[in-house]
């Protein structure tokens, strides 16, 4: 569930930050990073904050470093939560507008380009938000890893009976690239 520590300390985004660029991939602006020919490729989903958060980048870069093709899409198309104090701002309402079923559906052909580039593993990082439309994504076969590195509103049933395929390898290179 989401609680107020989820928005204490919002990053200050930066559409310039990283070692990567910004191009299109699958309609979405993405954060790349990493080997553009690497058949191993990391879909990072981002929380709330999106895909300009600092950290996030850093974090990509890093695994990055290790080989891995690492894709940030913009799944927010530019609408990121920038200010939770603005009374203005719903956070039930940005829910609904960006729901991980339409997450889901976005995701989708961001793994088929991927897949178009040669890329043979695809392992996806859920951030929160990115947590939910993760589960979504475990229940398919178009994915080998999938790490939820912060939950949102995740319920155990929407995990239970998942039948995630796990390449152990491309999981352990991702844990240890990031324990590092």
């Amino acid at each position: 569930m989401l609680s107020s520590q989820c928005f204490e300390n919002p990053p200050n985004l930066s559409s310039t930050c990283g070692a990567g660029r910004v191009e299109e991939l699958a309609g979405l602006k993405t954060y790349v990073t990493g080997p553009s020919d690497s058949k191993r490729a990391l879909l990072f989903i981002p929380d709330a904050f999106g895909y300009e958060a600092p950290k996030l980048r850093k974090l990509a870069d890093k695994v990055a470093s290790a080989g891995f093709f690492v894709v940030v899409p913009d799944f927010y198309y530019g609408d990121p939560v920038i200010d939770v104090n603005d009374p203005n701002f719903n956070i039930e309402v940005w829910l609904k507008n960006h729901s991980p079923d339409k997450g889901y559906e976005d995701a989708k052909p961001v793994i088929a380009a991927l897949k178009s580039k040669g890329v043979s593993a695809i392992g996806v990082a859920g951030f929160c938000w990115g947590g939910m439309v993760l589960v979504k994504l475990a229940g398919t076969e178009d994915i080998q890893a999938a790490v939820i590195l912060h939950p949102g509103r995740i319920t155990e049933d929407e995990i239970r009976g998942k039948a995630m395929p796990v390449n152990m390898e491309f999981l352990l290179i991702f844990i240890s690239t990031i324990a590092t």
